[in-house]
Order: C-alpha cells, then structure tokens, then sequence
C-alpha cells in the first residue's frame, strides 16, 4: 500500500510544551511539529518563528501571556518556509526580521513554497483562510544585527548555509543561549530539500564553538544543558552527512536517482526511521542530495506538482 503522501495521514493534534531554556527565554515545542521561542525583553517581547497560521501563532501567544503581559515588539524568521512565517500577521509586532537572502528567496519562491507546503502539512494549515499573504520583513541584514529589548541583548547571525541559504539565529548573551531555526533538530528529522548539505556541518560546528548552556531547535525538544546540546548538534550533523555521503557515492559513477534512495535509506532508516517526519522528509532529501552532489548549488523550487513527481517517483512504490 502506497503511503499518504508527505505529512497527509498526520491529522493528530500534537501536545505542547512550553518549556523555560533561560531567564525570560522559553521553547514552544509540539512533539515533533515546528517550534518557536520566546524573548523576554525589559519591556517588550521578541518572538522567533511565526507558525504556519495565525490559529497556530495564537496558541503561542496564549503561552506567552501565562508568562508575561508585554507587548510583542518583534518577530525574528529564520527562513522563508511556510509553515514558519504564515502565522506572522496574528502577533502584532511592528518588526519583522530576516536575512537580506531570506527576503529574496519570499519573491522567488515565496509563493510556490506556500502552495507546496500547504498540500505537505494540511493538520498545520488547518484555519488558513486567516492568512493574509505572503509574509514580508521590515528589516532585513546580511550578517548580523543587534537588537536591544531594554537593556537585553539580542544577536541575529547568520553563520552560515544549512537548511536554507539564509538561515538565521539568534544569541541571547546573558543566558547563553541560541534559537537555531532548523540548522539544529532534536530527534526530528531535518528537511534538507532545500539544504545546502556541504555547508550545514561548518555552520553546525559555527553553533558548537559558542558553547551554549541551551538551544531551542527547529523541531523536537528544547535542548537545555551542554551535554543534551552537544548531543543534538552531533546528531544533527550525523543526519546530515548521512543523508549526503551516499549521495555523492551514487553521483561520482553517474548513479541514478533510485540509487540515491536506495543508498541513502541503506545508511539513514538504521539510524533515523523513528524520527518525527522522517518518511515525510525522504523523498525531498534525496532529491536535493541528489542534486547537490551533481553539482547544483542553487535547491531548485519545489512546487506542489514537483512535490507529488518526486514522492510517486520514489516514496510511491
């Protein structure tokens, strides 16, 4: 039996977590679904990813008001996926940041993203009459930017390419801690369709040199202590270069796309088959591995009619 394809068959509500990771700082987590953190400033709050929808992004500000009654000031968006950036219009903030590559990749494939993720995810695009549109930053950077909520310091970086071109994180010094966006899972599995899978491991190892007492992840749990960061950034890169080297094997004698399937399930389903949207994640990540290893710098746009090609082509036997 063919299996429902991408996240289709996942129509059961995830439990949330709402989980302290620092002083004033807190990890939205859903078992597996995309995550969101919380800053608390002086006088203000930051938010750091949006949620697929305004229904999805009340459910944070919901967790948010147990905690505080500060006005949301800004919304940081690591990356340009749907699922993470949809929900911006329900917070309010008067900011919206991203990096100067993020902004560029909304106009090119901004909207196809939508429409491809949107046919991946429908539990998360449950209520998506209330999106207005596409979502557009007020700020945008190319390498850093420091915003101050009071008198606490917040960086905005981007170490560079991972799971995207213009992934961004952001560094709370006082606490020591980070918000990865999803360069860093936790028993998830990382999306890397439109990866740059050759990079991801210096830029995981860019993370690993501030030594952080806590990260809050893409998806999957907050990551709280040195011993359960390291462990995550291990395995992260693990996932990674285990999803690429077989790629670049298959590619080096002018291998098939089935190869690389197969060759990639051979060296990742021992490892990873019970991760949160691993089977979900397969197909993409073969392609775009597939893709890189032949040389292709630029992930080519996904779109629903590509999304469903590729999972018949290989997920569909």
């Amino acid at each position: 039996m063919a299996k429902a394809f991408a996240s289709q068959g996942d129509m059961e509500e995830k439990k949330i977590s709402f989980t302290q990771v620092g002083e004033g700082l807190y990890a939205f987590t859903a078992e597996g679904d995309p995550n969101t953190g919380v800053i608390i400033g002086d006088d203000s709050v930051m938010i750091v990813e949006a949620q697929a929808t305004p229904r999805l992004a009340r459910k944070v500000i919901e967790c948010v008001r147990s905690v505080t009654d500060k006005p949301i000031s800004h919304l940081v968006l690591t990356h340009y996926h749907a699922v993470r950036v949809l929900g911006a219009s329900a917070y309010g903030a008067r900011e919206i940041i991203m990096t100067d590559t993020t902004r560029a990749q909304v106009v090119e494939r901004g909207q196809e993203d939508w429409d491809s993720e949107f046919g991946r995810f429908p539990r998360l695009f449950q209520g998506h009459e209330e999106i207005p549109g596409l979502t557009w930053p007020t700020t945008t950077f190319k390498d850093k930017m420091t915003v101050y909520l009071g008198s606490r310091k917040v960086e905005i970086m981007h170490l560079g390419r991972a799971h995207t071109a213009g992934d961004a994180v952001i560094y709370v010094p006082d606490q020591n801690v980070m918000f990865t966006g999803d360069i860093v899972e936790y028993h998830s599995a990382c999306y890397c369709g439109d990866g740059h899978l050759a990079d991801w491991p210096a830029t995981l190892d860019a993370i690993r040199a501030y030594d952080l007492d806590a990260i809050a992840p893409g998806r999957g749990d907050a990551l709280v202590g040195r011993e359960m960061v390291n462990a995550a950034l291990d395995n992260t890169a693990d996932f990674v270069t285990s999803t690429f080297k077989p790629a670049l094997k298959v590619a080096a004698r002018g291998g098939t796309l089935k190869e690389t399937w197969d060759a990639i399930r051979a060296e990742c389903d021992p490892k990873f088959a019970d991760y949160a949207i691993y089977e979900h994640c397969l197909p993409f990540n073969v392609g775009r591995a597939y893709d890189e290893a032949r040389g292709i710098d630029t992930p080519r746009i996904w779109t629903a009619e590509r999304d469903q090609q590729m999972w018949n082509d290989l997920q569909g036997d």
